[in-house]
């Protein structure tokens, strides 16, 4: 079920404040397949820390992922399509590749 934009913030700084903090250490992005992104893009390891959730529209995955991008995680506005509803955010680690 897609999520609006205050549920998903919410729900993502919930999850990184019980997960270490501080969101520089934090990476956010947006797709169309965030398990693809995540687990073999970004080589996130499943057992790590990692979040995402479907959006109601590209739009608000990007206006997501801006804001978070303006609270410090990294990542970059670029990525994704018009098809991206998808924002996912994970905590950096040796392994992860930004």
């Amino acid at each position: 079920m897609a999520s609006d934009k205050q549920t998903v913030i919410a729900d993502i700084k919930s999850y990184v404040a019980n997960n270490g903090g501080d969101y520089s250490q934090w990476y956010v992005g947006i797709a169309t397949d965030p398990k693809q992104r995540l687990f073999n893009d970004h080589a996130v390891k499943e057992k790590s820390a990692w979040i995402y959730h479907r959006c109601a529209g590209a739009d608000i995955a990007r206006a997501i992922e801006k804001f978070f991008l303006t609270q410090g995680m990294q990542g970059g506005s670029g990525g994704g399509d018009d098809n991206s509803e998808y924002v996912y955010a994970y905590k950096i680690g040796r392994h992860t590749v930004e």
